[in-house]
């Protein structure tokens, strides 16, 4: 079987040739034709350097042999029609002869340069479209956060270099993907994987031939890589594989020299890292909130009991505990929101609900923290209804609440408005506080981001505008900060969307 195919790959290949010949004697024909026009009507004896243009265009498009054959046909011609005496094949001189040698010398010379300079061209060409496909392989490499997000581009990678479709399997992770692969070549997977076989071959019930193998030999990190051959014959199966262990044996050291391996097991590290310590925060978060919320109880009945009303020292104390457990409340309830937002498990669910309402929750449940200071409230009498996750947008609201009460001085003013702005409702807050500078406004609502300014003298963990900035996103709204500078204030607003066409809930006859 495999005599046969290379016997056909053998006749293909003459079969070109032949075809490239065809194609050159051609050109020789219609360079001859143009030649009479030039003798016949210009009179020109001395053009024989134009047979050099069908060996030019020969050698470049078909090949070396082809233009072998237009610069003998070209020589031929052109003492036919160039050389006296014309149109007859008897030199009547010896010059004459040396200049048909010296053509012909000149013809082979130039369709040797012609063709190298193509096989060069298509080299550099060649070797550009790797340096480039390479170049973004690496960018995308050093860009990848995980362990997923490499193999995906190992794979993609390899796609384009073997032009199969390929699947590719991280060490151990042979259950990765099922619906990409059938039965037969998981199995041979978990062979290879078990360090039983390095490579096979194996078809699927489709009639499919895949080449199972690991990608590299020497590096069991990068995974095993199965390709789809498609329907194709087995006497070409080990042609095929033989060019497929070619190209993945240069794409394995690329990728030893990119140090893939490393940065494989950096990312499996950092997934693990996170899922550990997402894990870790929402299991102590949970378990903190019990015992937090019989503190948080008893202190606020403690500060009402009469005994301890009438002592001011004893006042005092029971107030500080029940602060600071409404604080540590709130950062573990911030610690849970962050866990939530990072395993992308917020569902908003959505119902009708008046702004003024989100906006009267927000500052009720805040109503302490902010007894310092003055709340003024300017809100529209004809605000339209929005269809939000009110839980979610009254917490980010809240958190922008808190902000405002915590940047800014005891006594100072604060502005809570609720406006219609063309298709948005917004909801902003207005202090007197801290401000922003154009750094901070920058990274404002970024995971852990903190003010170097306040850093040291206001606490927080930097994670309320980012929850509140992916709560509102949530609901297909957008926060914006503005501040004149450092100690000129702020203003931050929740826009919502607000769709006039959509159907209103009726307000109720008490309403």
């Amino acid at each position: 079987m495999t005599h046969r195919w290379r016997a056909a790959l053998r006749l293909d290949a003459v079969w070109r040739e032949l075809r490239g010949i065809v194609l050159a004697l051609l050109m020789v024909a219609a360079t001859t034709a143009i030649a009479w026009v030039l003798i016949r009507y210009l009179n020109t004896r001395r053009g024989s350097v134009i047979y050099l243009l069908p060996v030019l265009l020969a050698a470049w498009h078909l090949g070396r042999v082809p233009a072998l054959a237009a610069a003998v046909a070209g020589v031929l011609w052109s003492g036919y029609l160039f050389y006296s005496p014309f149109y007859s094949y008897f030199l009547a001189r010896p010059a004459e002869i040396l200049n048909l040698v010296l053509f012909m010398v000149v013809a082979l010379v130039t369709s040797h340069l012609a063709n190298s300079m193509k096989q060069q061209h298509e080299l550099a060409r060649k070797r550009e479209n790797q340096m480039s496909d390479l170049y973004a392989f690496s960018r995308r490499l050093a860009a990848a956060p995980t362990a997923a997000a490499i193999y995906d581009a190992i794979e993609e990678h390899l796609a384009a270099l073997v032009q199969r479709k390929v699947v590719l399997f991280g060490a151990g992770d042979s259950d990765a993907r099922p619906e990409d692969v059938p039965e037969p070549v998981r199995a041979a997977i978990a062979s290879i994987q078990r360090g039983t076989t390095l490579a096979t071959t194996v078809g699927d019930d489709a009639g499919n031939i895949w080449l199972v193998r690991r990608l590299s030999q020497r590096t069991p990190d990068f995974g095993v890589i199965a390709i789809d051959l498609g329907s194709v014959p087995s006497s070409r199966v080990a042609d095929i594989r033989h060019q497929v262990d070619e190209a993945l044996s240069d794409a394995a050291a690329t990728l030893e020299r990119l140090d893939v391996a490393r940065a494989l097991n950096d990312a499996k590290m950092r997934s693990e890292t996170e899922l550990l310590r997402e894990a870790l925060i929402g299991s102590v978060s949970h378990e903190l909130r019990t015992p937090l919320s019989a503190i948080l109880g008893a202190a606020t009945v403690l500060r009402r009991a009469p005994a301890i009303e009438e002592d001011e020292r004893l006042r005092s104390l029971a107030g500080v505990v029940r602060d600071e457990a409404e604080r540590l409340n709130n950062d573990i309830q911030n610690l849970l929101d962050a866990t939530r937002i990072s395993r992308h498990q917020i569902k908003p669910q959505l119902e009708w609900i008046e702004p003024v309402d989100i906006v009267n929750s927000a500052l009720e449940r805040r109503r302490r923290r902010l007894a310092d200071h003055s709340v003024t409230l300017d809100m529209d009498s004809n605000l339209p209804f929005i269809y939000v996750d009110p839980v979610l947008v009254q917490q980010a609201f809240g958190q922008i609440v808190d902000n405002a009460a915590k940047y800014s001085p005891c006594g100072s003013t604060i502005k809570v408005s609720a406006k219609r702005n063309g298709h948005e409702v917004i909801l902003a807050v207005n202090d007197h506080g801290a401000g922003l500078t154009t750094d901070e406004k920058v990274q404002l609502g970024e995971r852990f981001f903190r003010g170097r300014r306040l850093a040291a003298t206001t606490s927080g963990s930097g994670l309320g505008l980012w929850i509140a900035k992916a709560f509102v996103g949530a609901n297909g709204g957008r926060i914006q900060a503005e501040s004149s500078g450092a100690n000129q204030g702020s203003t931050v607003s929740i826009h919502l969307p607000y769709v006039p066409e959509a159907p209103q809930p009726e307000a109720a006859p008490d309403e």
